[in-house]
């Protein structure tokens, strides 16, 4: 049987197959996969080649096997960091997927994942507060406001009417011009403000999507009721998880892999008992939501691949249907 040829997707054609509100839903749906235990990771579950000076190159490789949908995929990424310059969220950097036929081994699909990754790290992370967020948030504090920053708003928006969002960033201009456009998008206050403490404080709702490798936020920042979203690895003080009401992660065995969270657990200064869940365990219901108004709740993500792989073979599908992508000479053809 002549075999068909691979399917490559474009990043520009990811944008138009591909909704905030379908990326949410195929995260609730790998939150259900997770709670089951049908995923299967590889082994190990993370591949890496670091290369130093003078070529600053880093390659990341993941890859899962997804029974439910089905489809086996393989993350591959590759950027330049030199301690000064990081393009990993860059459209410089290599970012694919490749998709194969978990009943055949053939290989079905090429995409390109700068969009697909870029709202996938928003929105597994967002997804919890529909069982973790304060009944009726007013105020939304936004720790960066670059790509994840934005999408973070994406996800928020068709989920809470906000009263006002605080913001910072590094640069005064940069979070003058996103107050100005934002605050004129929405109809309400965007207020930018110079520390990360004032925007931590303020919200109900706070989100650190920034790329920072430091520690930039404290736990009693957080006011009582408030949930805080931590998006970077090191971002919420380690000192300061066991005091928050409630934590859930994205999954313990991805954070394990992660130094800064290996750090933190070998220090002490939080252990799996602690834990009050995984975002898998909150989505599927084995564990509660948000049970009263004062608790404050952390909610940390360092990103599972099997979403990223779900979300690619989501786009494959559309693309397939809608007649778009290129089509890549078959092997035996």
């Amino acid at each position: 049987m002549p075999l068909d040829g691979v399917l490559f997707i474009p990043y520009r054609e990811t944008l138009k197959l591909l909704s905030v509100e379908e990326a949410m839903q195929v995260c609730e749906d790998v939150y259900h996969m997770h709670a089951k235990g049908s995923v299967q990771w590889s082994a190990p579950p993370s591949w890496k080649l670091d290369v130093d000076a003078p070529w600053h190159n880093h390659w990341h490789v993941k890859g899962a096997f997804l029974p439910d949908v089905p489809t086996t995929g393989v993350r591959m990424y590759n950027y330049y960091d030199d301690g000064i310059k990081n393009t990993v969220g860059q459209l410089e950097c290599a970012r694919y997927i490749l998709l194969t036929n978990p009943a055949t081994g053939h290989a079905e699909a090429i995409v390109e994942e700068h969009w697909t990754y870029a709202i996938r790290s928003t929105a597994a992370a967002i997804l919890p507060l529909k069982w973790m967020a304060p009944k009726s948030p007013k105020v939304l504090g936004l720790v960066g406001i670059g790509t994840m920053g934005v999408n973070c708003l994406r996800c928020l928006l068709p989920m809470f009417k906000f009263e006002k969002i605080v913001c910072t960033s590094r640069r005064e201009e940069t979070r003058d011009a996103f107050a100005k456009k934002w605050s004129a998008e929405l109809g309400i206050p965007v207020e930018p403000v110079g520390t990360i403490e004032e925007v931590v404080r303020a919200a109900d709702i706070g989100i650190g999507g920034t790329t920072s490798t430091e520690i930039i936020a404290r736990e009693n920042w957080v006011k009582p009721g408030a949930t805080y979203i931590s998006l970077a690895r090191r971002e919420m003080d380690p000192a300061g998880w066991q005091a928050f009401d409630k934590v859930v992660i994205d999954g313990w065995d991805v954070n394990i892999i992660t130094k800064e969270f290996r750090a933190m657990i070998d220090e002490g200064q939080f252990s799996r008992e602690q834990l009050h869940g995984e975002i898998c365990d909150v989505v599927s219901g084995k564990v509660a939501g948000r049970e009263n108004e004062a608790e404050r709740i952390l909610i940390h993500t360092t990103g599972l691949v099997s979403q990223d792989i779900a979300m690619c073979h989501f786009v494959y599908q559309k693309a397939k249907e809608k007649g778009v992508g290129i089509r890549l000479p078959p092997t035996d053809g």
